[in-house]
């Protein structure tokens, strides 16, 4: 056991902190401009390889809505499950919202995609489970943000429109469109589209590492270890249960479990900061979950592999 989650954390785990250090790194050194490579990874890196994998993978229909289903109890448990515990906590009420955020939200894209090409060895279906949930994540989840967010200062409905203007969305509802109805592209449109894709990992670890490279942690704060606890240990956990008891077994499990075990995604801190709703608090759940995730990734790896 100790040998194969050796090679786990070596193999898989160990390169993706190396290019989030990088990120790290470059960050501190250079002060690079996170608004522009944010605006790099969702405009242009994230769209193409939810098209591109979503395109060329194959997968059922029945094998999509499976997975959007799952993502949706998922979510809807963890999210009832964290606001009973920050009501039991008898956490203030700004502060109840960023716990249940950093626990619902998660690093499926940028931290969850380059994990699953890691452990699958870029299987193309495999990839697919993960783009389909970093596509929910993004096209479903975040939303709430970015209409609660613009919704402020420029309406309700109008919020709502601004939001359909995300090329995320038309990138996933493309991509399935096409494979299901086997729609071939010419070459001059898959080359360029593909090599933007594969830039997506390593682009999107640095970012990450630019993102969190000025967090400070102060690892004496109890809602931050209920925060990690419960986005790296509980969330999987459930998941789990979940998978054996509807029982999905396979390579859609694994891909599954796995996805369930990423960080806190920086997009609740994102969504914190905006809204001045305990941003400090925020941000360090997104470091101190990334951080401990090197060990608690690297056990559920192990575990979505020897049991699935």
């Amino acid at each position: 056991m100790l040998s194969n989650l050796s090679i786990i954390f070596t193999e898989i785990i160990l390169p993706v902190f190396i290019l989030i250090m990088i990120g790290v790194i470059l960050q501190r050194k250079f002060k690079l401009d996170l608004y522009t490579l944010a605006k790099i990874n969702i405009y242009y890196l994230s769209p193409a390889l939810i098209f591109i994998k979503l395109y060329e993978s194959v997968f059922s229909p029945a094998v999509f809505f499976g997975v959007i289903l799952f993502c949706l109890l998922f979510v809807f448990l963890l999210y009832v499950l964290s606001s009973l515990v920050a009501q039991f906590s008898k956490m203030e009420k700004p502060k109840k919202l960023t716990f249940a955020n950093s626990v619902v939200f998660y690093n499926s894209a940028n931290y969850g995609i380059p994990v699953n090409d890691l452990v699958f060895k870029h299987d193309p279906f495999a990839m697919s489970i993960q783009v389909i949930v970093a596509a929910f994540q993004n096209t479903f989840l975040f939303s709430y943000g970015v209409v609660s967010l613009k919704s402020v200062s420029i309406g309700k409905w109008r919020a709502i429109l601004d939001y359909f203007k995300m090329p995320l969305f038309y990138a996933m509802t493309l991509g399935i469109l096409l494979n299901i109805f086997h729609v071939s592209l010419p070459e001059f449109l898959l080359t360029p589209i593909s090599y933007i894709s594969d830039a997506l990992i390593a682009i999107a670890l640095l970012t990450l590492g630019a993102q969190i490279a000025h967090i400070r942690v102060s690892f004496a704060y109890l809602p931050l270890y209920l925060s990690m606890f419960f986005r790296l240990l509980i969330g999987p956990a459930i998941a789990l249960a979940g998978l054996w008891l509807v029982g999905i077994d396979g390579v859609v499990a694994q891909a599954l479990l796995i996805s369930t075990a990423m960080p806190t995604s920086v997009n609740s801190s994102i969504v914190a900061q905006e809204y001045n709703n305990e941003p400090e608090f925020a941000a360090q759940t997104v470091i101190g979950s990334t951080l401990l995730s090197s060990i608690t990734l690297t056990l559920v790896i192990y575990t979505a592999l020897r049991i699935f």
